[in-house]
């Protein structure tokens, strides 16, 4: 039997925007705790994807996970001896945090020349509905969709 759940941390907006949301970003995008260097990489980035497009850096990030936001994701279950990909909706809190894993992580599969290259070049593209993050959010779209006849498993 599961004891009290588990309190959410409240996270401090980050310094120069004044956004939650910019935050945990950049506490996903932080490596072996160098959370000064994971800022200055977001910054930067923001400052190419503003040099780039010519529109506001900010906007256009979060214009990006907007983009690649999922809405539905498949899991696995076994329903007699068959194992089933059942779509289910994902709660806000897992659809934002997919979103930003997503996009650092195809970030860092780019080749550019630095994270913050890489950063911006994916940020742009995911707001343009282009790029491989939101090419995941369609495949995983795609899927649930193509399992929508076993929905009714969904405990």
């Amino acid at each position: 039997m599961r004891r009290k759940v588990a309190k959410k941390h409240r996270v401090l907006p980050d310094p120069i925007f004044g956004d939650v949301q910019v935050t945990i970003f950049v506490n996903s995008l932080m490596k072996d705790g160098k959370k000064s260097t994971a800022f200055k990489i977001f910054y930067s980035a923001i400052e190419k994807v503003t040099d780039k497009s010519g529109e506001d850096g900010l906007e256009l990030f979060k214009k990006a996970l907007v983009n690649v936001t999922p809405g539905v994701e498949v899991r696995s279950r076994r329903v007699g001896g068959a194992t089933f990909q059942i779509p289910t909706p994902i709660r806000d809190s897992r659809k934002n945090s997919l979103a930003m894993n997503w996009l650092i992580g195809f970030a860092r599969k780019r080749n550019e020349k630095s994270m913050s290259h890489r950063l911006a070049a994916e940020i742009i593209a995911a707001s343009k509905e282009e790029g491989a993050t939101f090419k995941k959010k369609e495949d995983t779209h795609r899927m649930a969709e193509a399992n929508k006849a076993f929905a009714h498993f969904r405990f």
